[in-house]
């Protein structure tokens, strides 16, 4: 034994690391992970491996740009605590880097009774996690927004829009970090002794003493090619959004009150940084992990999503609302009604068509929906496993937090 464990420290020393850390993933928790970690540890060497020729071109470069509040979010969930510190803590980092950001505050909108107690259930958890909230009546809902029509809202300052492409871009030039983009990862080699090895699609190999799985909509199939099960899939919804075509309708952020029971905030008015008005996401299956609209077909990645048993019971358990979702889909007349809740005025002829994304959210076996980030460690790795919206929000403290485990790791090895 003590010659082999002998053998083995002098294998390591003899190793070349082409990094310390390698990160896959190029979006903003991936960048905001390089970023963490060479501010906490400056010499630690870090490489980012991207397979789109740019940062950012899926869920962050594919969503409405809000920067949250972390009012929806379950007191002392990852999610709470960090929407509400990575908010503020973006807002900073726009001003100092001069990324294109507005505080603008949002209403969320009660339209129908039933909906009232729902609304007052978010005012008592915002203030659980201390996010200050002004309760509005029927009439002062137009102080704010004199198109939007409701029986009661809450006013929340603290939410606003900003570029997370740029500050993906930024997080990347402000790490240091090596960043190989058009890089995809097609075998990892994981030696807990030793570290871990990756090839890509060129057929280069780099090695590296810990590796992090900030791969997204692939995070699942990272996870399992470096030999940790994950115990969840990666089941794709696609977002489907419109432009409004009389942006003066809406001054800022309406939200509707979202349903406790799924995920995702339903169809919503978001006046970005650009002055466009975004309406949308409706939340449908997508039929790839980059599914972007219903041409869009891969066999094997649709083939894992129906062999998941977690699939199924989603679709048996939320049937009702997945039709209504589906209909939106196919339908502008249909999605107009739903805008029309908040907005009357808005009609057919006023949307149009923009930019999908697709949101990754984790599945459990049970069909349960993961509802917080999710972030699990293995010999050597640290996968991020669940970190849709508001991960864009809350990248900056996901990324020291991830950091925080690598570096942990690092010292161990």
């Amino acid at each position: 034994m003590h010659y082999r464990r002998r053998e083995v420290e002098q294998v390591v020393r003899e190793i070349g690391y082409d990094c310390d850390v390698l990160v896959i993933g190029g979006g903003i928790v991936g960048l905001s992970t390089a970023y963490a970690i060479t501010r906490a540890a400056p010499g630690t060497r870090v490489t980012v491996l991207e397979k789109e020729p740019g940062p950012a071109r899926h869920q962050t470069g594919r969503n409405s740009g809000v920067i949250h509040s972390g009012i929806y979010y379950r007191p002392g969930s990852l999610k709470a605590r960090y929407a509400a510190r990575g908010g503020a803590e973006m807002v900073k980092f726009c001003a100092e880097y001069g990324i294109a950001h507005a505080v603008t505050g949002k209403l969320i909108v009660a339209t129908e009774k039933s909906e009232l107690p729902r609304l007052h259930a978010l005012v008592q958890r915002g203030r659980e996690n201390g996010i200050a909230v002004r309760e509005l009546g029927a009439a002062q809902i137009g102080e704010y927004e004199p198109e939007v029509r409701g029986l009661a809202a809450i006013h929340v300052a603290t939410t606003g829009v900003c570029d997370f492409v740029g500050v993906a871009r930024q997080l990347a030039e402000a790490s240091g970090a090596e960043i190989r983009y058009g890089t995809e990862v097609t075998y990892i080699d994981r030696r807990p002794d030793l570290g871990v090895a990756v090839r890509t699609g060129d057929g280069t190999v780099v090695r590296a003493r810990v590796l992090v799985n900030c791969a997204g909509l692939h995070c699942d199939e990272i996870a399992r090619l470096a030999g940790d099960e994950p115990g969840m899939r990666i089941v794709p919804f696609r977002g489907e959004y419109y432009s409004l075509g009389r942006p003066s309708l809406v001054n800022g952020l309406v939200y509707p009150v979202p349903d406790p029971a799924f995920p995702f905030l339903g169809v919503h008015l978001t006046r970005g940084i650009d002055g466009d008005v975004h309406i949308g996401p409706n939340a449908v299956p997508a039929l790839a992990r980059e599914g972007y609209d219903w041409r869009t077909v891969r066999p094997r990645e649709l083939g894992a999503t129906l062999t998941w048993p977690g699939s199924w019971r989603i679709a048996r358990r939320h049937w009702r609302y997945g039709g209504g979702e589906l209909r939106r889909s196919v339908s502008k007349a249909a999605f107009a009604q739903a805008v029309r809740r908040l907005l009357p005025a808005v009609n057919p002829d006023d949307l149009v068509p923009a930019a999908a994304g697709v949101r990754a959210q984790a599945v459990l076996r049970d069909g349960t929906l993961v509802d917080d980030f999710l972030i699990r460690e293995g010999a050597r790795t640290v996968h991020v496993l669940n970190a849709p919206s508001p991960a864009a929000t809350a990248s900056l403290p996901i990324g020291r937090e991830v950091g925080r485990r690598v570096l942990a790791t690092l010292a161990r090895a």
